[in-house]
């Protein structure tokens, strides 16, 4: 058998599952945003989501952990733990708790256009503290500032522009959607503002992964860590927030659904393929993907709630992609060059 002839395989294998964890990623999160803006709708306590969100993920890896990183986790010392935590508080408690507010003011689909600010806080913070650089003149650089532009150019026409609504299929949870658009919108700056700060901790997130992974470098057992910290956090503002026992019950409702997908898919899945990526490509490669989730987002909102797609929101999104795959393009050749 000829080992060489596999390797080729083996590494175009391990190319391709890069971006497919992240366009997977983005699935999960589309979905987890829908659920989310539903049960929170119905009057869920926001940090007991996060709660049990965070604690679940935590469970749902430590198998993972336990058969792939046997005995790792007696190197987690102090400095380790400081990290994690802080990793925690940047990358969870403070941005989903500020994302689910504005989520709660705004629509799903609103509130991923957010998700498409962070690639270029990223990179500018990339840029401040010398994790990237950027050759304006180069072929690469220009490819990464027009993927970026156009991804950005993108997200703001679908937030700024409208045009003719397309009547594609009925909602599937109708009576949500009346009720949701009586809701809805109450206080739009507010949430705005609440998505916005989301938005910059997220970008601070991806940067402070590259440290985690240099002081603890067990995706799994990292992973377990944070959410678990991070659901560790969440309860304790929650208890401080809210005395009444009654926002901590769960029954076999939607409710429920919400924080098992969003615990095993949102949380634990989506946390073990960030810090796979971002051991391979860097840290302003996993934010580039947002864009998808406003195409997941838009389409599982209109056909579940009932929000209506636009031709400004078909035309901003096909930008946003076209920008995304510049930018990757602009990156895999800057680490072909390297």
């Amino acid at each position: 058998m000829d080992i060489r002839a596999g390797a080729p395989e083996a590494k175009a294998g391990r190319e391709w599952g890069l971006p497919a964890s992240m366009v997977l990623v983005q699935l999960f999160m589309a979905g987890m945003i829908v659920l989310s803006k539903v049960s929170i709708a119905g009057g869920m306590f926001i940090f007991a989501l996060l709660a049990y969100r965070g604690l679940l993920g935590a469970a749902f890896v430590v198998p993972f952990a336990l058969g792939y990183e046997r005995g790792k986790w007696r190197e987690m010392d102090w400095h380790a733990t400081g990290w994690i935590f802080l990793n925690a508080l940047i990358g969870y408690t403070m941005p989903m708790s500020l994302y689910y507010y504005g989520l709660r003011d705004t629509t799903p689909s609103y509130a991923a256009i957010f998700m498409n600010i962070s690639p270029l806080l990223t990179f500018i913070l990339s840029l401040i503290f010398r994790m990237e650089t950027l050759q304006i003149r180069s072929i690469v650089g220009s490819l990464k500032i027009v993927g970026i532009m156009l991804s950005i150019g993108g997200t703001m026409l679908i937030s700024l522009y409208k045009g003719k609504i397309l009547h594609l299929w009925d909602p599937i949870l109708e009576h949500h959607h009346r009720e949701l658009t009586t809701k809805v919108a109450g206080n739009q700056l507010r949430g705005t503002i609440f998505l916005a700060g989301s938005s910059f901790t997220f970008s601070c997130w991806y940067l402070t992964q590259s440290k985690v992974l240099k002081v603890y470098p067990y995706k799994y057992w990292s992973t377990m860590a944070t959410c678990l910290a991070g659901g560790f956090q969440t309860t304790l503002v929650g208890i401080i927030l809210s005395r009444d026992k009654n926002t901590w019950k769960l029954g076999w409702d939607l409710n429920l659904v919400t924080i098992l997908y969003s615990g095993v898919l949102a949380t634990a899945g989506r946390y073990c393929m960030t810090l796979w990526v971002v051991s391979k490509r860097g840290p302003t490669y996993p934010p580039m993907f947002n864009p998808l989730s406003v195409v997941f987002t838009i389409l599982l909102d209109s056909i579940f709630i009932g929000d209506e797609i636009t031709v400004g929101s078909l035309v901003g999104t096909a930008m946003a992609i076209v920008g995304l795959y510049i930018f990757i393009w602009g990156k895999s050749k800057e680490v072909n060059e390297k």
